[in-house]
């Protein structure tokens, strides 16, 4: 049975933890970061991981805290990694509302940020934008396959984001 959570998905920079806080303003739910729970759990952010044991490692770890989420999470908003939608036990978690975009509409966003520079940086993945967007399109039928609401987050406003989610949720 699924959870009442809302699970957020989609390529890494497209907006999870961004949407995730402006849903958090407009419902009565509180929002949690996989990433951040993964870097609390290891004490050294995702770039560091990456660097000394690999994604291997890290998806292993994205698995502990997947099942931690489904035995211990409610009426929250989940903002995931861009590689979460793999875990097996994602339906059991909650809702799977897919964050859509361009691959150059993310790096656009990423891009208009006045800390882009940082932001790009803390994206181990998005390093070599060749294998970035090879990555990107083999995911994309993924996100698609997995999510039960695919929101087209492109050019679009935070406020008329969130209220399309809670409007389909």
């Amino acid at each position: 049975m699924k959870k009442n959570n809302i699970i957020l998905i989609g390529f890494m920079g497209v907006g999870k933890g961004t949407i995730a806080r402006g849903l958090v303003k407009k419902s009565s739910m509180f929002a949690i970061d996989t990433d951040d729970l993964i870097e609390s759990m290891e004490n050294r952010k995702i770039k560091k991981i990456f660097e000394l044991d690999g994604e291997p490692y890290f998806r292993n770890l994205e698995k502990k805290t997947a099942l931690w989420l489904e035995n211990n999470v409610s009426n929250t908003i989940i903002s995931t990694g861009g590689g979460f939608y793999k875990q097996e036990n994602i339906n059991s978690i909650g809702k799977i509302v897919y964050l859509k975009s361009s691959f150059q509409g993310i790096l656009d966003r990423i891009n208009a940020c006045a800390n882009a520079e940082k932001k790009l940086k803390k994206r181990p993945l998005l390093q070599n934008l060749e294998e970035a967007t090879k990555l990107y399109n083999s995911r994309i039928s993924d996100y698609e396959r997995v999510s039960d609401i695919v929101i087209d987050v492109e050019n679009k406003d935070l406020e008329n984001i969130v209220e399309e989610i809670l409007g389909q949720i």
